[in-house]
């Protein structure tokens, strides 16, 4: 299957371009953002009693900005090509050149949500959770913008789905990026909603959290292990595992953990 002819530039006026990935980022946070919103009734947080009072989500999305762009930088910089940058540290905030890792943007979010909800005073979980239930709506935007980067492209394949990436060599590869979009964020979103709309997992603290560090990171095993190809200065490990696949282990060991968590102290709750 050939690859499409889509410009990863949408526009560029001088020296300002804006890409498919910038807009990707932005619409994953705003549309995450009023979908996390919609969600916050249902789950123990306050919720302001008049038009006036300032909600404690108000400055939430700045927070979950910051924490996904200098998070996504640093995870890549330390995870995937710390030489590289070691030798040449001004590139490290070179953002607009590439290179973002989710492991690194998932961690910075995560510090940037808990001290948001301390000052806030809400429960780390419970905001977790919204987060949690949101989070897969960027993950499709992202992967989706990967693929009309030409970019994470998989492994060479004969399967009829296969693509010739421009920048991939002359043989068909998985468009792992489409597998993620698909896994990571489409499958994971209709699951995560159905739980959040028509089941009380929003008030079981620490729930919908952990199914979906536990989804990502079984899925991001799947993609990695079978599918994507790994950056070629890293390679691959034992057992053709590769560096995002030992980085989602402790994923899928933490969200299960916080599954078990939440439904234990729910079932204690109601026994007491």
């Amino acid at each position: 299957m050939p690859f499409p002819d889509i410009d990863p530039i949408i526009f560029q006026i001088g020296p300002f371009a804006l890409r498919w990935y910038a807009l990707a980022y932005i619409a994953g946070l705003i549309g995450g953002w009023y979908y996390l919103l919609s969600l916050a009734s249902s789950a123990p947080i306050p919720q302001p009693q008049n038009k006036d009072e300032i909600s404690p989500l108000d400055d939430l999305l700045i927070w979950v900005t910051l924490g996904t762009i200098l998070g996504g930088r640093l995870g890549y910089v330390v995870f995937y090509n710390p030489e590289f940058y070691l030798a040449h540290p001004g590139q490290i905030l070179a953002v607009w050149e590439g290179g973002m890792s989710f492991h690194g943007g998932f961690l910075g979010v995560t510090i940037a949500a808990y001290v948001y909800a301390r000052k806030q005073g809400i429960n780390p979980l419970s905001l977790g959770d919204l987060l949690g239930a949101t989070a897969p709506i960027g993950l499709f935007f992202g992967r989706i913008a990967n693929f009309i980067n030409s970019e994470l492209w998989g492994r060479p394949t004969e399967f009829s789905l296969g693509v010739v990436f421009p920048n991939g060599g002359p043989l068909p590869r998985h468009p792992s990026q489409l597998y993620e979009a698909c896994l990571e964020g489409l499958i994971l979103f209709v699951v995560l909603a159905y739980l959040c709309r028509r089941t009380n997992a929003l008030q079981k603290p620490g729930l919908i959290m952990g199914i979906f560090i536990a989804g990502y990171g079984l899925s991001r095993m799947i993609i990695e292990q079978f599918f994507r190809e790994p950056d070629a200065h890293i390679g691959y490990f034992i057992g053709g595992t590769t560096t995002g696949f030992w980085l989602s282990v402790p994923m899928l060991m933490a969200g299960l953990f916080f599954v078990y968590l939440a439904t234990r102290i729910k079932a204690e709750n109601q026994n007491g």
